[in-house]
Order: structure tokens, then sequence, then C-alpha cells
């Protein structure tokens, strides 16, 4: 049967697919307007098969912060290149699985791709995207996380490439507002020194032994005494404690002060016990978990 360019308009209009391949779904669905949407979602998870196995390092950094500052989420949308990063088809989709992460707090990304909103499956509007857009496009990850007596911040640096949650704990209500830019310039440094932990006593002690393992080589090698070599590695990792736990950095918009002195001049003028708990930060370039 002959298709009128209003068949395909529509199609167009409602899938948002190429104009060619809607006038071909059309034609092969006989004119049948629901098979010709089916037909072109089928199309869109073929071609996500045949892109799976390419590289998707671009793409964006999404957070929300909700429930009254109690709860916050961020998540990690990939695709092959910037310029499908920044267009309005991949930043809908960001919003819209963000959307259901925030309503639903699903397990992990199959559980996420699994929900349906309008009666679509999120997996299915994915597949959609990769057809229309013809890349490798895939939820990383996600998190989220709540607080009953803290408060939960989130900053997204320019470009929506790098994004930080930052929580703490026991912030008295009526001294919320007061605190809320403090940790928001904490979550600021988080993106802008990489942390590897909150605390000294949370890094993994494999990884100390590791570091004073080097630190009495290199001391070994540069000929001090054998008996000296634990306490110059000692010294070093103080160091290392210093640029790697948020507690104990320097802070970037004032040197002279340490995160830690951030917090304990708040509680000292507040008669309060905030304590920093954690932190997530997602970047694009870090390796996925």
């Amino acid at each position: 049967m002959a298709i009128s360019a209003n068949q395909v308009k529509e199609l167009r209009e409602k899938t948002g697919a190429g104009m060619m391949d809607c006038k071909k779904a059309m034609e092969e669905a006989n004119g049948d307007f629901e098979k010709a949407i089916e037909i072109l979602r089928k199309k869109g998870a073929a071609v996500a098969a045949k892109r799976a196995e390419r590289t998707a390092n671009e793409g964006i950094v999404l957070t929300s912060v909700f429930n009254n500052g109690k709860s916050g989420a961020i998540l990690e949308l990939n695709c092959e290149t910037d310029f499908v990063a920044k267009s309005e088809d991949f930043v809908k989709f960001a919003n819209l699985a963000m959307e259901l992460v925030v309503k639903n707090n699903p397990a992990d990304v199959t559980a996420l791709l699994a929900l349906s909103k309008n009666g679509v499956k999120v997996s299915d509007e994915l597949n959609t995207l990769i057809g229309k857009i013809g890349e490798k496009i895939e939820i990383s990850r996600f998190a989220v996380d709540n607080t009953k007596t803290g408060e939960i911040v989130d900053y997204v640096h320019a470009g929506s490439k790098l994004a930080v949650l930052m929580e703490a704990d026991n912030v008295p209500a009526d001294k919320s507002e007061a605190f809320l830019p403090i940790l928001k310039d904490i979550a600021m440094q988080v993106a802008a020194m990489r942390p590897i932990s909150v605390y000294r006593e949370e890094i993994d002690k494999s990884l100390i032994e590791k570091e004073v393992e080097i630190y009495k080589e290199l001391a070994r090698k540069e000929g001090k005494p054998e008996q000296i070599l634990e306490k110059i590695a000692l010294g070093k990792l103080g160091k290392f404690y210093e640029e790697n736990c948020l507690n104990e950095q320097a802070f970037v918009k004032d040197n002279t002060k340490k995160i830690s002195t951030l917090i304990d001049e708040f509680n000292k003028a507040n008669s309060a016990q905030v304590k920093l708990v954690k932190f997530r930060r997602f970047h694009l370039s870090d390796e996925k978990k």
C-alpha cells in the first residue's frame, strides 16, 4: 500500500528515527503505525548489539539531591563522542534514567534498565536512542545515598563530566543553612583534589604497606642505614595521608587550613558534632566499578 508523507512525518515525530527509516518501517508494516514503531525498536536493538563491543568513554555525569537534602543520587551515562554527549536526545535519556533512579532506587543497572515509564522500558528507550544516534550508549553506573541526621550536597563541574556527592552526619537542623556552603566547598574539594578516602583509617592496609615498602626501597637506594628506613618511610607516609585523605588535605580556597579545620571551626562555633561521612566522585576517565 502507498505510504503518505504525513504518515512518515507522524512516525518520525513519535520515534525520532530518520525519515528513510520511518518510510521503510511503514512500508514493511503495511501502514500499521504500532507495528512500524516495533520494527524501528527492533532495529535499534540490532544496532545496539552491533555497537556493544565499541568503546564509550564520553558522556555526562548527573546528580540529584532530594528528600530535603537527606538523599542524593549520581549517575554516569556514556557514549562514544562529545558531540552526542551534548545532544538533546542523549541528555533527555540521561534525565529519564535519573528520574527513575530517584523514584525507584533500583539495585543495579540491570534493574534500572528493566524499569518502565509510560509503559516503555528503559532498555527499549536506550535501544531506540542507539538506533537513532548510531553510537554505543550505556548507563555505566549510578549510586544513591541516604542520611537520617545529616546532609547531602552535590557538585557538578562545568561540562558535566565530573560530579561529586558529599555526605556529612550530625548536622543540627537549625544550623544546616549555615553548614551547607561549607559542605558544598568540601564537595568541590573532592572534585579538584581527588582524595581516595575521607579518613586515613579507611585506606586499605595493603595499599599502605605497599607505600611503606616503596619509601623504604627509595631510602635504601639513597644509601640510608637499614635501621632508620622504617622511620623515614613513616615520615613520608604522613605526606601521603595529607595528599590523599580528604580530612587531612589543605583546603583549596585557603591552604592555611585543612578540611578538618573547617569542620572543627564550625562545630566549635555552633556547639555541634558534625562529621564527614563519605563522598562519591564520578569522573568519565575513572575506571568503571
